[in-house]
């Protein structure tokens, strides 16, 4: 059975096709598709896809400083589009503003491509924001829960210190933990600067689901499947990604393109602390302690 899900997850053949290489009913594609897939999850998940502890974030955290020289950051957050039949029983909460079904495969990776965390099945409607605060992750991070380490002065510097970060796009809502881009509109140099540092750190999480994609090709066309078994996939093609990655390492070519599409972006208000925590990054970034020697003509 697991190599018959392998096959579907890694060709993203339809269950017709099955049906017919492996003289099954389709009814029995479908099911050995869901046993196995939720099978996959409980017994990868917790090992491949752990919730890290505070020396764990700091590992991570200094893995970021050496390949993206973003201190301070504990990972990179985005959503993606994962393309579905339209659920019975449903209205419109599936259908997104690029006009098909979809689910919210919402992820945190690592600066190794790794999944930190994930959260798959939200509406396609939703924005990332929405979808972030509302899922298990994002609700730890809200009311501390998530073991993160205590503030640190960045490298180079005495005073202030800083709290740890995440690091997402402007659909996110500014915060103590969640650093964003500043709009593209007017920016002086040392905002600039930020954006594009920021970028370095953020552009990790879009190659670890290019990776995804390019491995699990069945992301790259609708998931002809009822909407648990097409999440409980989803869930399973990134613990074996995790698995994968531990295993084999990754080639960067893989995940240069995917098929994979951004929800909807809305207007989110941040918070006086996160925008102090914002304007502290962006002074070190210019400052000779943290700045980088190709930096001004990056931007």
């Amino acid at each position: 059975q697991i190599l018959f899900l392998f096959r579907f997850l890694a060709t993203g053949e339809s269950l017709t096709s099955l049906h017919y290489q492996f003289r099954l009913g389709i009814s029995t594609v479908s099911g050995i598709i869901k046993d196995t897939c939720h099978a996959l999850w409980e017994q990868l998940h917790e090992e491949f896809i752990p919730l890290p502890n505070r020396q764990q974030w700091i590992e991570i955290s200094e893995k970021f400083v050496e390949v993206c020289q973003f201190p301070n950051c504990l990972g990179a957050v985005d959503g993606k589009h994962i393309r579905i039949i339209k659920p019975q029983g449903t209205e419109s909460e599936f259908f997104n503003c690029k006009k098909y079904f979809s689910i919210i495969l919402m992820a945190i990776s690592d600066a190794q491509y790794r999944f930190v965390a994930i959260d798959v099945g939200s509406y396609g409607s939703s924005s990332d924001s929405a979808v972030f605060g509302h899922s298990a992750f994002g609700q730890m991070l809200i009311n501390n829960d998530l073991d993160l380490p205590g503030n640190t002065t960045l490298p180079g510097t005495t005073y202030p210190a800083m709290p740890y970060v995440f690091v997402g796009d402007e659909a996110f809502a500014l915060g103590e933990h969640m650093m964003r881009p500043y709009s593209s509109r007017g920016l002086s140099i040392a905002r600039r600067v930020f954006n594009y540092r920021l970028t370095r750190a953020r552009r990790v999480v879009e190659c670890a689901f290019g990776i995804l994609a390019n491995k699990w090709r069945f992301l790259h066309s609708p998931i002809h499947l009822k909407l648990e078994t097409a999440i409980s996939a989803v869930k399973a093609a990134c613990a074996l990604h995790n698995f994968v990655r531990e295993r084999d390492g990754y080639n960067f070519e893989d995940s240069l393109s995917h098929s994979l599409e951004s929800p909807n972006q809305s207007s989110v208000r941040g918070t006086r602390h996160g925008a102090a925590v914002w304007d502290h990054f962006t002074a070190y970034f210019m400052s000779p302690q943290g700045e980088l020697p190709w930096q001004l003509e990056a931007i």
